[in-house]
């Protein structure tokens, strides 16, 4: 591993973030912090098809470069000729052998996140400066921002939301200040909050008089959760609008909210950086690492690994009640698809008690 220039201009960066739309939501302020230091490059960012419409609208991002999971033969011959040595700088902000495969095939330097293990020497061989990820007590903006340190030092970092765009007719329409927006579907089973959990919370948010948008995605099981919570809890002031937003929409209708519950999934980090109170529901995950980044912070853990409730900036992060928590699985059966007893015995009571605090209406 070659030793980096503190002192190196760059013109041209590439971010690699082969994952999903939150981890790329949470590399904006390793985004920044490099047009920051280099106000004069072009910053790139290459992840995978789907998951960079978070970065819509970003002032610090020249390009966005999607590509698929599959794509076979054609599409690696076809990104190979457009990546080579295109970049002065790779940011490896992925352990994955295939983001660092992107990094060494796009620029002569190479900074990286590495996982904790052996077979990931030949990565290491390829860098200029690595970043081993730990895992276990660091937040992953902190393990990002740390590809910067040969050049810079940054002391805070802040996410950065996608541009607000105008809402849908479908919906501008219908809003009614103060409105809360609850996120339903997570996108594995183990993060999700029992849907009668979910509606029986909305009821009593209506009945002290706010209305309620349930969020979701365009899936069809988005669709079918929401509106399974929407019949569960029937209420004019209860809208079900999974699906009817792209991201620059959804920060439009966050940034207007009074406040935003959901679980541990990308659009709570969202409304982290959109600067409302945001109520979090966390269960086996430990918020250490994942917890919602909320305002400018300083580069330090923003959460302990475990209490029943914490702030950091205007987040209210809840964990579930057993002592096993957070145990950092997927779930009570570490897979996808398990349930999470943290969770489920996380009562609607508890939620909307926070909740009224977070609204002034304790």
């Amino acid at each position: 591993m070659k030793s980096p220039d503190p002192a190196a201009e760059f013109r041209r960066v590439l971010l690699i973030c082969t994952r999903q739309i939150g981890d790329v939501l949470l590399t904006t302020p390793l985004i920044r912090a490099a047009k920051e230091r280099w106000p004069q490059a072009e910053v790139d960012v290459l992840g995978m098809a789907g998951t960079l419409g978070m970065l819509q609208g970003n002032p610090d991002v020249h390009e966005r470069i999607e590509v698929s999971r599959g794509g076979g033969a054609t599409q690696a011959r076809a990104l190979f000729r457009r990546l080579w040595r295109r970049y002065d700088l790779a940011l490896i902000a992925q352990p994955s052998d295939r983001a660092h495969l992107y990094g060494w095939i796009a620029a002569p330097v190479r900074s990286g996140l590495l996982p904790d293990e052996r077979k990931a020497w030949w990565k290491r061989a390829l860098l200029v400066h690595a970043v081993t990820m730990r895992g276990t007590d660091t937040h992953v903006v902190i393990d990002k921002m740390q590809l910067l340190s040969p050049w810079v030092r940054p002391r805070e970092a802040e996410v950065v939301a996608p541009a607000g765009t105008p809402l849908p007719p479908s919906i501008a329409g219908r809003l009614r200040p103060p409105y809360v927006v609850v996120q339903v579907p997570s996108l594995v089973r183990y993060k999700q909050w029992p849907l009668p959990h979910y509606a029986e919370l909305a009821q009593a948010l209506a009945a002290d008089g706010l209305q309620v948008l349930l969020s979701g995605g365009p899936s069809e099981s988005d669709r079918a959760a929401v509106a399974e919570v929407a019949r569960m809890a029937p209420s004019p002031l209860v809208l079900p609008v999974a699906g009817e937003m792209d991201f620059p929409q959804l920060t439009t209708l966050l940034r207007g909210a009074a406040l935003y519950i959901g679980p541990d999934t990308s659009v709570t980090h969202l409304a982290a950086a959109c600067g409302i109170p945001v109520v979090a529901l966390y269960g086996p995950i430990d918020p250490r690492l994942w917890g919602p980044w909320s305002g400018r912070l300083p580069l330090q853990a923003p959460y302990e690994q475990r209490a029943m409730t914490q702030r950091s900036g205007k987040v209210i992060l809840i964990q579930g009640t057993p002592p096993c928590v957070p145990c950092n699985r997927a779930g009570c059966e570490g897979h996808n698809e398990s349930r999470s007893e943290c969770l489920e015995t996380m009562m609607p009571a508890r939620v909307l008690a926070e909740a009224r605090k977070a609204l002034g209406r304790d």
